[in-house]
């Protein structure tokens, strides 16, 4: 004879948390599914509900949903679901008011409010509010990604992270903005999206003061005060703050450019560069200038551009007019428009070439010539 209770033990929990997640305590790349209908499912056990034939013996002694038709081994599963169809959560948070289907999620959600994370990771150290957050984090450790993509086969620690990688196969993008129509493959994508909208920037950098819309951007910042550089290139060894900066890295050694113009047919390494690219075809400037409307392809164009509505940037600029050259050269007398190519012009006596190829020690004086440089070497790889 089974016993019901409200508090539901561990495979319980992490049958929910698989639907479910908090947002405060799993990875930045990991997503999760926050659809209503999803937070509305109780926590029963995965076995509760089983498939009777009706004709068979075991069917009496089970319990069937009058509604939908699925059927329990415990009558008390039966009841915890039936609040779906009725809608009853009698389970209130006396904080915020929000209110649950049974007990157990509320005390789970009265954690957020006590701040109390009673699963610690044996490994790291790192707290957690319920057991199944806890399972799920330790595959981070172990590698372990036990729901694998029938599709792809690309292999996830949380069924809730298959559930929505399955919607880049289907196209399915069930969350739009009302403001530009723009649609999401799931709600925290939406949430993160309308901040564009509001300007809205609730993640600050406690050291700069700069502003982010999502709390893994202001992560990945953090690291440029720290220099933490956790993904490093196999191949020069060169550090990077995010993984996606590596992978588009990667690609200057491979010659890989999977992104290409539908126009001309040229190819890029990462989809901004070819947003920009675009722009030329198009006549597209999204960046205007506030102060005498000039539009620009790129943001950091705008931002140089800018500068030039300021008393000190604006003498530089209108000396592009006039031709007057402030930045004189001790050496040689020879003189130049800004500081910067007096700077660069002052290697060529003192010899120094801060610019080194890794590959072949080769020493250049312009980061722009080692660019270039850098290039026969990628050429190189790819002809072979």
């Amino acid at each position: 004879k089974h016993i019901c209770k409200e508090e539901t033990d561990d495979e319980e929990l992490l049958w929910k948390q698989e639907r479910s997640s908090s947002p405060d305590e799993e990875e930045p790349e990991l997503p999760q599914i926050k659809d209503e209908q999803e937070e509305k499912l109780p926590q029963i056990k995965e076995d509760d509900a089983v498939t009777v034939q009706p004709d068979s013996p075991s069917h009496e002694s089970s319990h069937c949903c009058e509604t939908c038709g699925k059927v329990f081994t415990r009558r008390c599963s039966l009841l915890i679901h039936m609040r779906i169809h009725t809608g009853e959560r009698p389970y209130s948070c006396e904080i915020c008011g929000r209110s649950y289907v049974q007990r157990s999620d509320l005390t789970i959600h009265m954690r957020k409010h006590t701040g109390e994370r009673p699963f610690t990771c044996e490994m790291c150290g790192k707290g957690f509010s319920q057991n199944s957050s806890l399972t799920i984090h330790m595959r981070t450790h172990t590698d372990e990604r036990p729901h694998s993509c029938k599709t792809c086969g690309k292999v996830f620690t949380r069924r809730g992270s298959l559930l929505i990688h399955m919607r880049i196969h289907t196209s399915e993008r069930p969350y739009s903005c009302e403001i530009c129509g723009r649609s999401c493959v799931q709600r925290s994508d939406l949430t993160v999206h309308m901040r564009k909208h509001t300007g809205e920037r609730p993640f600050t950098c406690e050291m700069c003061g700069k502003g982010f819309s999502q709390n893994s951007s202001l992560t990945i910042h953090m690291r440029t005060h720290t220099g933490e550089r956790p993904y490093s290139c196999k191949t020069c060894g060169k550090g990077f703050t995010a993984s996606h900066k590596l992978t588009v890295h990667v690609r200057t050694h491979t010659g890989e450019r999977p992104f290409s113009c539908s126009v001309c047919g040229k190819g890029f390494m990462d989809s901004h560069s070819l947003t920009v690219h675009m722009c030329t075809h198009t006549d597209d400037r999204p960046h205007s200038c506030k102060i005498c409307r000039k539009g620009f392809i790129r943001k950091s164009y705008l931002t140089d551009h800018m500068k030039t509505h300021t008393s000190d940037c604006l003498t530089h600029h209108l000396n592009t007019h006039t031709g007057v050259r402030r930045h004189s050269c001790p050496v040689c007398s020879k003189s130049y428009l800004v500081a910067s190519a007096l700077t660069v012009h002052m290697r060529t006596h003192t010899g120094e070439k801060p610019f080194s190829c890794h590959l072949c020690n080769k020493s250049f004086i312009q980061s722009s010539a080692f660019k270039n440089h850098m290039r026969t070497h990628t050429e190189k790889v790819v002809s072979t």
